[in-house]
């Protein structure tokens, strides 16, 4: 008797790292989102990487250290011996977001450097999170002393004026009048596993759009309805991507789901035209 076995797919493999209510392995999905990109990675050969590096920290970790000590050799060891920083010649770069070439490079943006260093963190026992805050991913790390906050790209903690001074170019798309003062502690949030990968999609869905890469802009939006099944405007966007690619009946399926999800969407004129098209092109 013969057995036929089907090797899972990637966009599988997805869907079952982010299906994790506990214990989501906010690492693994995140080396995962490279796969479309380049589909013979081995995110297990990241994961085994990086748990060579946890290994290398906590060998130099005395023993009764606090967690504010800690925290100072975790970000020693991070930013000066390992010298991880930002990608400053291209912020843009798609592969500032592939875990795996961040680990090579070492250099990235806030959200990959800080899912790295978070997992390090985790491994020696330091309490932390990640902060979805606007325009530039933070960490929250908690220590006996209180909470540090700390900009991923460089391990600086940054005091409550200058948390205030990254939310101001922010002010006028909330509607603030210049008196009005933004809540901060709204944007100090941990953020879950899942709203992490959300953010570092979307980031890859905006470079993707800008250079026009299609078939790697489905993949992001796939995922993405994984993620987020009951957010209207992803079957929206996928829709339009396929509909691009020749692909009518999966676009119109889309591009449906979107004007039944959708709660009075200000494009629907637009959407039911476009779906009409895809009718008449059958």
């Amino acid at each position: 008797m013969s057995f036929n076995f089907e090797v899972p797919s990637a966009l599988d493999h997805f869907q079952c790292l982010v299906g994790h209510d506990v214990a989501f392995p906010l690492l693994e999905a995140a080396a995962s989102l490279a796969q479309e990109a380049v589909p013979e990675l081995d995110v297990q050969d990241v994961l085994f990487q990086v748990d060579g590096l946890a290994e290398r920290l906590r060998k130099t970790i005395p023993w009764g250290a606090t967690a504010m000590q800690r925290h100072f050799m975790l970000n020693e060891f991070f930013y000066e011996k390992l010298g991880f920083a930002a990608n400053a010649n291209d912020f843009t770069d798609p592969s500032n977001s592939y875990m795996h070439h961040v680990l090579q490079t070492r250099r990235g943006i806030p959200i990959s450097l800080a899912v790295l260093w978070m997992e390090l963190a985790w491994g020696i026992g330091l309490k932390v999170d990640g902060i979805s805050f606007p325009g530039h991913f933070l960490v929250k790390v908690r220590v006996d002393e209180g909470i540090i906050i700390q900009d991923p790209l460089t391990g600086r903690g940054l005091t409550q004026n200058m948390l205030s001074e990254r939310l101001e170019p922010f002010r006028e798309g909330w509607g603030l009048a210049e008196d009005d003062i933004a809540p901060l502690h709204m944007f100090l949030v941990p953020a879950s596993g899942a709203e992490i990968i959300e953010r570092m999609l979307r980031n890859l869905k905006s470079i993707y759009v800008q250079d026009g890469q299609q078939p790697l802009l489905l993949g992001v939006l796939n995922r993405l309805i994984i993620l987020s099944p009951k957010h209207a405007d992803n079957y929206r966007d996928r829709g339009l991507v396929l509909a691009q690619m020749g692909q009518r009946n999966d676009a119109l399926r889309d591009l449906q789901t979107y004007v039944r999800m959708a709660q009075a969407p200000h494009d629907l004129s637009l959407i039911e035209a476009r779906i009409e098209l895809l009718r008449a092109a059958r």
